[in-house]
């Protein structure tokens, strides 16, 4: 029985065995080439990407020209992995990888997979996909006669999946049921609200699968993003934020910000001002417009036991997110962090202050430099790239009298500004690396620090969720219960403070399903 994959039924399969093919069938790519290249680049740096990529001419002559895939495969082994450690291979392989294989899944080709639930060989992949794969380059000979030594005699395999090709897959001699996935122009790709489980940590540099097009444009790049990176920097560094401003976008850096509607405003009213000019009219700037809810009076004119300036609070998405907030209300604001390299506090244009991770201690600081000016703090405490937020520390709602959330989101089209197992110093770097990255930043509604909510009976973790989950509605993001703790035990196998340990598998969530 020959069928279209589409036609596939999962009802009753619960105990059905199920061999399939990875390139192809399983995934839409019916190349391996872009995982190599994520090794290659990920594990073994540019120069072994850069050796890779140049191989792809003979690869190519192999599987077109003498249809040799497995002498290209052991090419592409070759070449990937000589001289690697096999701990940076394995955290690859945990942290970077998931992602690319989940964007790459075909709908119905997983979804037949996923639906039987018998005998499965053992996956180096099952901790995100649930996927089979062999540990081993096998000839085709060699897997049928693998295959069959596992089934014994007279037995079959209740169904299989591969490609259109399906002569030259053995396996499907020793199926009940096979199932072909048809060649498509735009195969339907697995939706995000259809994975296993949802993606939310992931680590690597690459952006877009790195195809060997891909690799090449990115690889050609490099040059003038190093030299666009550097104007960047300088142009933050040297220039006013209104000049700075105007620089950055003739250089292809988008920000877009949101002010607030200011506080009983008439919204038929025809003045406006300007965007991005400093205003500190009590209706237009976002830290000073009066505040109804602290009383009825402005914060320029508080009572002297509560602080004068503004906290705002921002969901991260990279290292720069301070100096975007900074350049979007034209004056200069301090912001805190938990870690944050010293040559990135060189090239901060704004202060940067870094926290002990003591309460006590990081409370009375915050508190201090508070009365000084406006700060901006980020309390997931690390990035996340995906539409998700980490849970909110609640020290800022312990701290500041009037809080203002802002929503901040971050685009880039070829390496992303964050990493786990890289050079945190070059996170800003690769970001502005980027053609044409973008923020997005929204300065939501105020809200009242604890001391002024004690009243209401409110407690800083019950305010820091209202601001996570106000953040999240405007940014559509899901609010989460995870923390950096989390993010790297998945990532790296440590806390984020120290050194590397091994994790209990069983006890830490995969790194593409939490």
């Amino acid at each position: 029985m020959f069928s279209s994959v589409s036609k596939f039924c999962t009802e009753g399969r619960e105990d059905h065995s199920v061999p399939s093919k990875l390139e192809g069938a399983l995934l839409i790519s019916v190349d391996s080439f872009p995982y190599f290249m994520l090794v290659a680049f990920e594990a073994g740096g540019p120069v072994r990407a850069l050796f890779l990529l140049l191989t792809f001419p003979l690869l190519w002559l192999l599987n077109k020209i003498y249809s040799d895939e497995t002498m290209a495969l052991r090419v592409m082994i070759f070449t990937t992995f000589l001289g690697l450690k096999v701990t940076d291979v394995k955290a690859v392989a945990k942290a970077v990888l998931p992602r690319f294989y989940l964007e790459d899944l075909h709908e119905n080709a997983y979804k037949a997979f996923s639906s039987c639930r018998g005998k499965k060989a053992e996956d180096p992949l099952k901790n995100c996909l649930g996927l089979v794969a062999a540990p081993a380059v096998v000839a085709r000979v060699q897997q049928y006669e693998a295959i069959r030594a596992t089934l014994g005699d007279g037995n079959m395999i209740d169904v299989g999946i591969a490609d259109t090709a399906l002569t030259s897959h053995p396996y499907v001699l020793l199926c009940k049921e096979v199932y072909f996935v048809p060649v498509e122009e735009k195969a339907p790709s697995l939706p995000r609200k259809d994975y296993s489980k949802p993606l939310i940590f992931h680590d690597g540099r690459a952006v877009v699968r790195p195809t060997p097009l891909n690799a090449l444009a990115v690889l050609l790049w490099v040059p003038m993003g190093v030299i666009l990176a550097i104007t960047r920097l300088s142009v933050g560094k040297l220039l006013p934020y209104k000049l700075g401003l105007m620089a950055a976008a003739a250089t292809g850096l988008k920000i877009r910000a949101k002010l607030p509607p200011p506080v009983g405003a008439d919204q038929t009213s025809e003045t406006t001002h300007t965007p991005y000019t400093r205003c500190t009219c009590d209706s237009c700037d976002p830290g000073f417009h009066t505040a109804p809810f602290l009383g009825g009076y402005s914060t320029k004119s508080r009572p002297n036991n509560q602080t004068c300036n503004t906290l705002y609070v921002c969901s991260h998405r990279t290292l720069i997110d301070p100096v975007i907030v900074a350049s979007a209300l034209q004056r200069h604001v301090t912001a805190v962090t938990y870690s944050v390299s010293r040559v990135s506090e060189l090239l901060s244009p704004i202060r940067t202050v870094r926290l002990r991770r003591d309460r006590a201690d990081d409370g009375a600081t915050m508190r201090g430099l508070l009365m000084q000016g406006d700060l901006v703090v980020c309390p997931e405490g690390t990035t996340c790239r995906e539409p998700y937020l980490l849970r909110f520390s609640p020290l800022f709602a312990e701290i500041a009298d009037v809080i203002v959330p802002v929503d901040v989101s971050a685009n880039a089209t070829m390496f992303h500004g964050t990493t786990v197992r890289g050079y945190k110093w070059l996170d800003s770097f690769f970001f502005l690396m980027n053609p044409n990255p973008h923020y997005h930043l929204q300065f939501l509604d105020k809200v009242a620090g604890v001391r002024t909510c004690e009243s209401l009976g409110k407690s800083s973790y019950d305010i820091a969720n209202q601001v996570q989950q106000m953040i999240g509605r405007a940014l559509g993001f899901q609010c989460t219960n995870f923390t950096r703790r989390d993010k790297y035990r998945t990532l790296a196998g440590n806390d984020g403070v120290g050194k590397a340990k091994e994790v209990v598998e069983s006890n830490t969530p995969h790194v593409c399903s939490i």
